[in-house]
C-alpha cells in the first residue's frame, strides 16, 4: 500500500517522520537556545547568511527565501541595525524599499558563524567511515530532492579527470545503483570492477579518459573512453552513470559529449558501446548524441533476462570549433 493513502501505513509513516525530525533537531542542537553558543538563534544566523550570500537583497526577497513572516523578520533586521551588523540604503526607485548589506562588523560575525558551521559538519563528517559519509550526502540529496526539487535549479557541476579513491566509488556505486533500480546482482559488480581495473593498469592518457562529475564536492556521476581492444581508430564509451541525486541537470548529456569531443580531438573514427535495451534514459542520450543502434541481442546476464544493444557513433575529422586538443571544450559546464 501506498504512503499516501489513509490508514495505518500512513501513521506508521507520519510517526516515522516525525522521529526522525525529533533525533536530527537534537543532534544538530536547533533546540539550544543559541546555535553553536554563537549567540544568534537559528533564525537570525538563516538571516545573517542570507545578507552575506546576497547581493543586496530587500527585505522581501529574504522572508520569500526563507519562508519567514515578515513582522518576524522585521524585528530580527531591527536588532542587527541597533548593533552595527546591517546597513539600510533606500531604493532610489522606490523610496518605501531598502537594500539591505552587511557592514563589516556584521561581516565578521557572519564568517565566525559559517567557521563554526563548517567545523560542526566536519565533525560529524570525520567521525564516520569513507562509505558512511558518502551514504549520508546521498541520502540528504535524496531528501533535498524530494522535499524541495527546485532548490537544484541553481546547482552547478564540474567534470574532472579521476584521481586516487574515485575507482573504488565508481564500483561501489554501479554495483548498488544497478541492483537497487535494476535488479542486477553482483555480476555486474565484477564486470565493473574488471573495467576499472583493466582502465587502471593499461591506462593511456593520450588516448583514454574518465571523467567524474561532482556537485558541491560530491561525485555524482562518471563516464570512461577507452581504445578499442582490436581497431586502433576506434573508441569504447563505458560506465555512464549519473546519480539520482544529480538528474534533471542535464549531466549525462554533458559527459557523453566530453567523451566524443575527446575521442574527436585525438583521432578516433568511431566510438561504440555496450549496452542494455532496458536503459531507456541513457538511450535518450546517445540518440541525441548522434549514436545509432546498429545490433541486438537477447541474453541472460546480472541474474535478468535482457537485450543487450550495441550502439555506434561515426566521427568526423577535425575539431569542432573552441575545442583544444586535449579533447575539452574549455568551459565549466552547469545546469542550463
Amino acid at each position: 500500500m501506498s504512503i499516501v493513502d489513509s490508514g495505518p501505513s500512513l501513521n506508521s509513516s507520519v510517526a516515522a517522520f516525525r522521529r526522525f525530525n525529533r533525533v536530527y533537531t537534537r543532534f544538530i542542537g536547533v533546540l539550544d537556545e543559541e546555535l553553536l553558543n554563537s549567540g544568534y538563534s537559528l533564525a537570525e544566523a538563516r538571516v545573517l547568511y542570507e545578507l552575506a550570500t546576497r547581493h543586496t537583497p530587500t527585505a522581501k526577497e529574504i522572508a520569500v527565501a526563507l519562508g519567514m513572516d515578515p513582522a518576524y523578520l522585521s524585528r530580527i533586521l531591527a536588532r542587527f541595525e541597533k548593533s552595527s551588523l546591517l546597513k539600510r540604503t533606500t531604493s532610489k526607485k522606490d523610496a518605501r524599499s531598502a537594500y539591505l548589506a552587511l557592514t563589516q562588523k556584521g561581516k565578521s560575525r557572519f564568517e565566525k558563524l559559517n567557521a563554526l558551521s563548517e567545523e560542526q559538519a566536519r565533525g560529524i563528517l570525520r567521525a564516520l567511515p569513507p562509505t558512511g559519509q558518502t551514504n549520508l550526502i546521498g541520502y540528504m540529496s535524496d531528501l533535498e530532492r524530494l522535499l524541495a526539487p527546485n532548490a537544484q535549479e541553481g546547482a552547478r557541476y564540474v567534470l574532472r579527470p579521476h584521481r586516487p579513491g574515485d575507482m573504488g566509488w565508481v564500483v561501489h556505486r554501479e554495483g548498488a545503483l544497478y541492483a537497487q533500480e535494476y535488479g542486477f546482482d553482483e555480476t555486474f559488480e565484477a564486470l565493473v570492477a574488471r573495467i576499472v581495473a583493466d582502465f587502471l593498469t593499461e591506462f593511456d592518457p593520450k588516448r583514454e579518459r574518465c571523467w567524474i562529475a561532482e556537485v558541491n564536492g560530491q561525485n555524482v556521476g562518471h563516464i570512461f573512453l577507452v581504445k578499442h581492444p582490436t581497431e586502433p581508430s576506434t573508441a569504447k564509451l563505458r560506465l555512464l552513470l549519473v546519480e539520482p541525486s544529480a538528474r534533471g541537470l542535464r549531466l549525462g548529456s554533458a559527459l557523453v559529449e566530453e567523451c566524443v569531443n575527446f575521442a574527436r580531438a585525438v583521432g578516433y573514427k568511431k566510438i561504440t558501446l555496450w549496452t542494455q535495451s532496458i536503459l531507456v534514459a541513457a538511450h535518450r542520450i546517445y540518440q541525441k548524441a548522434g549514436f545509432r543502434l546498429v545490433e541486438e541481442q537477447a541474453n541472460c546476464k546480472f541474474g535478468k533476462d535482457l537485450v543487450s544493444q550495441t550502439w555506434e557513433l561515426e566521427l568526423t575529422s577535425g575539431l569542432r570549433k573552441g575545442e583544444r586538443q586535449d579533447g575539452r571544450t574549455g568551459r565549466t559546464p552547469t545546469n542550463v
